[in-house]
């Protein structure tokens, strides 16, 4: 039954490390019943820089899970990010031996796989391969070609590639940590699952996902992704500017930032004065509200610019009527969205992972910060649901052909190939443990 399955969401950020452990509710919502979290004290703008830090720190963050949900944990969703990631757009093509059998899941599989192999610099790897528009025999503009007839089946493919080492890492870490990894997925495009409605991802719509080291970009466009980048630049720099320029500790200028920190100083009183605890019995410091909002505006106008000239880029500046979505921890800033709107002439919100959530053992969940790590369970079951359907498509399949008068000759070699196909699918979705 759909509530006996559970999938567990591991986030393995720059500021923070978590795990989600969900479940679907009778209405199709996401159940969290359980969450952990630790400091990522190994892991620098989303690549892993220390493996036994981070090892501890995932273990900490499963066992928190696994009490509050009482549920063992042994296989996660693991979210990837970071500037190795690069996204790149290619073109597929395969000939069918007859146009008279319609075009079939095999068919679809087949060109997919055939994009795993193209040729992409050294040292990397592929880790999502999304086909956009498919074209059978030159007619293009196509969403989903099964069933049709034609001899030449192409499309164009979003390509992600990430750096092979951080992907090592990455599986090193969860090993050590006694778990398994289910699916690697594309941090970006988990928070579009817990952020995004369909209707935005159709219209058009760029998400913008504030992390502690990176700034994570995905534009959608006719429920399709586009463009995807990585900023190098997120919460952490800020935090840093705010360290410098104040001249206070590491911890005082996260404080500061994120609980007097504003997006626009004008907006700022300039008589808000902080007191800050000196150093070893030193006076304490006091620090200008309106000056704090001055160092925080000049960085986040420089983000802003560079998520700016990434939609120019991606050639989609004019066909985003969703406008933009600003989610993850950096979103918190107070004014951010008034910011964003002004920089760029376009409508944006603060997006939470709400939507999807039902009754959940915390609150903090719907927090934008947790919007990957909801994504990832959310992934998790979307990844479910594909490989029941898929499933589901081969067996119908399979009757429906059983109980056609076809000729032997074509029935034959095409049962063959159906029930090598239903087989494999079987295989496939009966293997796979989802939790």
């Amino acid at each position: 039954m759909e509530n006996d399955k559970i999938v567990v969401g591991l986030d393995i950020g720059t500021t923070k490390i978590c795990a989600i452990v969900g479940r679907k509710n009778e209405f199709g919502k996401l159940e969290v019943l359980g969450m952990g979290k630790a400091d990522s004290d190994g892991v620098i703008r989303g690549i892993v820089t220390n493996i036994d830090k981070t090892v501890n720190a995932i273990e900490k963050a499963i066992r928190e899970a696994e009490e509050q949900s009482g549920i063992e944990i042994n296989v996660v969703n693991v979210g990837i990010a970071g500037q190795h990631i690069k996204s790149s757009i290619h073109h597929g093509s395969i000939t069918r031996s007859t146009k008279d059998d319609e075009i079939t899941i095999e068919d679809i599989n087949r060109l997919n796989s055939d994009m795993y192999r193209i040729v992409i610099p050294p040292g990397s790897e592929i880790i999502h391969v999304m086909p956009q528009d498919y074209t059978v025999d030159y007619e293009d503009g196509i969403k989903d070609p099964v069933g049709m007839s034609g001899v030449k089946l192409e499309a164009d493919f979003h390509i992600i590639t990430a750096q092979t080492n951080a992907i090592n890492n990455i599986n090193k870490c969860v090993r050590r940590a006694g778990l398994e990894i289910e699916n690697l997925i594309l941090e970006p495009l988990a928070s579009s699952l817990a952020v995004l409605s369909e209707e935005e991802k159709e219209a058009g719509i760029c998400l913008v996902d504030i992390g502690g080291g990176t700034t994570d970009i995905a534009i959608f466009h006719d429920n399709i992704i586009r463009h995807t980048a990585v900023i190098p630049f997120g919460g952490n720099i800020i935090t840093s500017d705010i360290k410098q320029g104040c001249q206070v500790m590491q911890h005082q200028a996260e404080l500061l930032k994120t609980k007097f920190g504003r997006a626009i100083a004008e907006d700022a009183s300039p008589n808000e004065i902080v007191s800050i605890p000196g150093i070893r019995n030193r006076p304490p410091k006091e620090i200008s509200v309106k000056n704090l909002a001055h160092i925080i505006e000049a960085r986040m106008e420089e983000i802003i610019e560079l998520i700016h000239t990434e939609i120019v880029t991606s050639g989609y500046e004019n066909r985003l009527a969703g406008g933009i979505v600003i989610t993850g921890g950096g979103s918190q800033l107070i004014n951010l969205k008034q910011l964003v709107e002004y920089m760029t002439g376009m409508d944006a919100r603060i997006g939470y992972p709400n939507e999807h959530l039902g009754k959940s053992k915390t609150e903090s969940v719907k927090s934008p910060m947790y919007a990957t790590s909801v994504g990832l369970v959310l992934s998790g079951f979307r990844a479910i649901d594909e490989r029941e359907n898929r499933y589901k498509e081969v067996t119908a399949r399979g009757k429906q052909h059983d109980n056609k008068k076809v000729r032997p000759s074509g029935s034959d070699f095409f049962s063959k190939i159906l029930n090598k196909t239903k087989g494999l699918l079987i295989d496939d979705f009966d293997t796979r443990s989802d939790y």
